[in-house]
Formats: structure tokens, C-alpha cells, sequence
């Protein structure tokens, strides 16, 4: 009976680990290393929000994966202008007018995430959720409510560019 109760334990205990690494996988700056795993990448990009607070210039870091990779040589051709909403007050979400590759998994978002959602729509978090996406990036240096402040109440245009 003892031997029962410790593989149960021990079985929850990796299951608890495995979903904690899957829940941070685009918080996780563990360097510039080649994978699809999430990591932040040096590719860097500008996303000029206009909203009812005005207009403002973000900087965020790409993920590495090809997602990511996939936007990233998508923004190289030139700036990408999406319309995005309000969902759920905790994003803005909007079309990007084209597929990118998927690379989703269930992830507990935070505040400055940009996140793929179903191949093919990019959202940007000022709160958080959990849902199945792919991690694209993450706005650099902003809090919660620094970015809910910028993203404002209702629609917003966003700018995305390569930085040069």
C-alpha cells in the first residue's frame, strides 16, 4: 500500500511540473537558443498602437519559433496594420489577414504577451487568461496597467514593424 501511495505522489508531482513549464513557455528568457519551445529570441519589433489614449510606440521581443519566425519575415516586407478589440477585458485581438504556423499549447498568459490565436489572429495581453496559443512575443518593459492604460477602452490600430 505504501508503494502505491508514493508513485501516486510522484505522478502528480511531474504532472505539477509539467504543466508549470507549459504555463510559462513565453515568460521563459533562457536564452537565444534554436527551438520552438517558446524562448525570446533577439528579433525585435515596434507595434505603434493608436487608441483612445493616444498614440503610443511599443518594443517587443520575438519568440523563437516559427511562428514567430514566420511573423517576423512577414513584417520584413513591411508594417502589418491590424484593428484590433477589446475580449474578455484582458485583450486586444485582431486579424492578421494570414495564416502563420502553429505552434500551440495550452499557456497561462500574462500581461505584454503577444500570442497567436488559431493561426491566424494576434493578440496582445494586459491581463491574463489560459487558453491554447502560440506564443509570438512579449511587449518589453510594460506593466499590466502601463498596457491597459496604452491599449485604452474599446477598438485600437496596431503598427507592427520590424525594428531596424
Amino acid at each position: 500500500m505504501k508503494t502505491g501511495r508514493y508513485l501516486m505522489k510522484k505522478s502528480f508531482f511531474l504532472l505539477l511540473i509539467s504543466i508549470f513549464i507549459a504555463s510559462s513557455a513565453c515568460a521563459i528568457d533562457t536564452g537565444k537558443t534554436k527551438s520552438d519551445k517558446g524562448e525570446l529570441s533577439d528579433m525585435k519589433i515596434s507595434i505603434q498602437i493608436t487608441s483612445d489614449s493616444g498614440s503610443h510606440k511599443l518594443t517587443a521581443t520575438l519568440a523563437d519559433n516559427s511562428s514567430a519566425r514566420a511573423l517576423y519575415d512577414l513584417l520584413k516586407k513591411g508594417p502589418v496594420t491590424i484593428k484590433m478589440s477589446d475580449y474578455g477585458n484582458f485583450e486586444k485581438v485582431g486579424p492578421l489577414g494570414t495564416s502563420l504556423p502553429r505552434n500551440d499549447s495550452h499557456i497561462a498568459t500574462k500581461s505584454g504577451d503577444i500570442m497567436l490565436y488559431q493561426g491566424n489572429q494576434i493578440t496582445i495581453f494586459y491581463g491574463n487568461n489560459s487558453w491554447s496559443y502560440s506564443c509570438l512575443g512579449k511587449v518589453d518593459g510594460m506593466n499590466q496597467s502601463q498596457l491597459k492604460k496604452i491599449l485604452g477602452k474599446g477598438d485600437v490600430t496596431a503598427v507592427f514593424e520590424v525594428l531596424p
